[in-house]
C-alpha cells in the first residue's frame, strides 16, 4: 500500500471502534475496521 494514500477516519459499524480506511465513507454504507471486515469475509 502506498504510504501517500489519503486515509479518512471513521467509525466501524461493528463494533464502533476508530478506524481509517483508504476510501471515503459513504453515508448509506456500512464501514468495517480491519478485524470486522475480516470476521465478516470468513463466513
Amino acid at each position: 500500500m502506498s504510504e501517500d494514500r489519503k486515509m479518512y477516519k471513521c467509525t466501524c459499524s461493528e463494533c464502533k471502534k476508530e478506524t481509517e480506511v483508504p476510501f471515503e465513507p459513504a453515508a448509506d454504507r456500512d464501514v468495517f475496521c480491519k478485524e470486522c471486515y475480516q470476521k465478516k469475509q470468513q463466513k
